[in-house]
């Protein structure tokens, strides 16, 4: 572990990430130290200035992630932070064994926890309200003289000050005055609206006039707002987790707070073209962890500058500015196209622009196509989660036919309950394909992977590119307004080549034959993709 380049930004301002520390304990993320690894060179290559890593002496993972992590960590902009406690009462910070591994841990900078919340103190610590003092001076202190760069958490603090602002302002001084670089005011309970951090963070600053810092939790779902309420009230120390993940319902986002700061704020808190990586780094971490990526979270989120609206399209085909707050390639995104029931003919258009078909030339195509996306939504198609299919539908249109590699003779399903409780499930396909008919048959966990198995069978001696097909996704749905078992169903299939992802849909009266439509409209996208001219199909 390397110290920060001088790349890191201006020390006057702190992007703190704790993901791998108050993120991590989120439910459902079970972090390895090489996750953990993994995910402070994502952070380090989005350049924050701090990676809180755990807790060293806590548990033997956190340990053991500082110690692999001054052997295989290179940080180019962020520094290591360790996390701890103040020590305990009625002990001396030089014999704390907490404090050691802090030191120990050899993070160049600490944040200590501590309780500035007066019940806290006397029901949770079990101590007097001078002790807890007393602790804090002590570890600082002795921190300090250890060569530490010390930041200081103050848990509870908005609800401490509000029950007792005299004692929660105590703390704050006591640690200002110890040596603590920074004070964080924590609403640990999430419970603070905008107003009131702005109005108590405006309060503390000028009576201690320590530097502060915010650490928000998302219980009101204003994490995010509270975290920049702080900073107009003076805050200079962020504290964020990637994409949010946190205890309960999360913490500040760390991307909406950076993208807000960089472009909203016109503060550098970042090294030089590092905001475009935003998208990018959030969805890599969101892989890390095991989390399928937010669609909706704001600047990295894949809907996050998708428009559906005809009247959206309208305006954005003239300036992309009058629907958009920012240029998505700002922060490493991009603006899609959603074509719908509610798409017009612009937004066929720009559609098609970004497919790379030039529509603005006919107005009789365009017309067609909306037309056709108008009915086939009626049906209970969706095309702005299946571009794939769209994009066949629009070539469709522009050459007058659809394209074929293969023509359907027919396709059979059959399914059998075997002894002690076993299931079998076999397809046979008939299809015809550069003049050959083609009879397959394949087996599978249920009818539909049989089904898939026996087209790729019949399929594969024929066009081998076909070999690097893969399905990865499979949902299906009862469409809305039906009832029982003879409702429609929507079937949405995506699909890989190892370098592109597409995504096709199927509606149909049972749940195979829409399956059956997904998996041509797959099939056929997949060879398209792989460079072949349906014309010899």
């Amino acid at each position: 572990m390397t110290e920060a380049s001088n790349s890191r930004p201006n020390d006057s301002f702190h992007l703190f990430d704790t993901t791998l520390r108050d993120g991590a304990q989120r439910e459902g993320i079970n972090l390895t130290v090489a996750d953990k690894l993994t995910i402070a060179r994502h952070l380090d290559d989005f350049g924050v200035g701090f990676i809180e890593g755990g807790w060293p002496g806590a548990n033997p993972r956190d340990t053991e992630f500082f110690a692999r992590a001054a052997a295989e960590l290179d940080l180019h902009h962020a520094q290591l932070v360790a996390f701890g406690a103040t020590r305990r009462a009625g002990g001396k910070a030089a014999e704390d064994p907490q404090l050691a591994a802090l030191v120990n841990s050899g993070a160049p900078v600490v944040t200590l926890v501590a309780k500035s919340h007066d019940r806290h103190v006397e029901l949770a610590l079990r101590t007097t309200l001078d002790e807890n003092l007393e602790m804090v001076r002590d570890s600082v202190t002795y921190l300090r003289a250890q060569g530490r760069r010390v930041f200081i958490d103050c848990e509870h603090f908005f609800d401490g000050y509000r029950a007792n602002p005299e004692y929660a302002l105590a703390v704050v001084r006591t640690a200002h005055q110890a040596g603590a670089e920074v004070v964080v005011l924590c609403d640990t309970n999430g419970g603070m609206l905008p107003a009131g951090v702005r109005e108590t963070v405006a309060e503390v600053l000028a009576r201690i006039g320590a530097r502060l810092g915010i650490h928000a939790q998302d219980d009101t779902g204003c994490a995010v707002a509270n975290t920049l309420a702080a900073v107009d009230a003076g805050a200079t120390h962020v504290q964020c987790t990637a994409n949010g993940y946190g205890e309960r319902v999360g913490n500040a986002n760390l991307f909406p707070v950076a993208g807000a700061l960089e472009l909203k704020y016109d503060r550098r808190v970042l090294p030089e073209g590092r905001l475009a990586e935003m998208t990018r780094i959030s969805h890599a971490i969101a892989e890390v962890v095991n989390l399928a990526p937010s669609t909706h979270q704001p600047y990295v989120g894949f809907s996050a500058f998708a428009h559906k609206a005809g009247l959206h399209a309208s305006a954005i085909k003239v300036d992309p500015d009058l629907y958009q707050h920012i240029d998505p390639e700002r922060v490493g995104n991009t603006m899609r196209m959603l074509v719908s029931d509610m798409a017009g003919r612009a937004s066929i258009e720009l559609k098609g622009k970004e497919l790379g078909y030039d529509l603005s030339a006919d107005r009789d195509l365009v017309g067609r196509v909306v037309a056709r996306v108008k009915e086939q939504e009626n049906l209970g198609y969706t095309y702005e989660a299946a571009d794939a299919s769209f994009e066949l539908l629009l070539r469709d249109e522009v050459r007058g036919s659809r394209e074929r590699f293969f023509a359907l003779e027919s396709w059979r399903t059959i399914s059998e309950q075997g002894p002690h409780g076993t299931a079998g499930n076999e397809a046979t396909v008939k299809v015809w394909a550069k003049g050959e008919r083609k009879v397959a048959t394949g087996e599978g966990n249920g009818p539909v992977d049989a089904l898939d198995k026996a087209l790729r069978a019949a399929l594969e001696p024929i066009y081998p590119q076909l070999a690097g097909l893969e399905l990865v996704d499979y949902k299906v749905r009862i469409l809305e307004g039906q009832h029982g078992t003879g409702s429609k169903t929507r079937v949405l299939v995506e699909s890989t080549d190892g370098s592109a992802t597409w995504s096709t849909v199927g509606v149909a009266d049972n749940v195979i034959a829409a399956s059956w439509l997904a998996l041509d409209d797959a099939y056929t996208y997949g060879l398209i993709h792989a460079g072949l001219d349906p014309a010899q199909g």
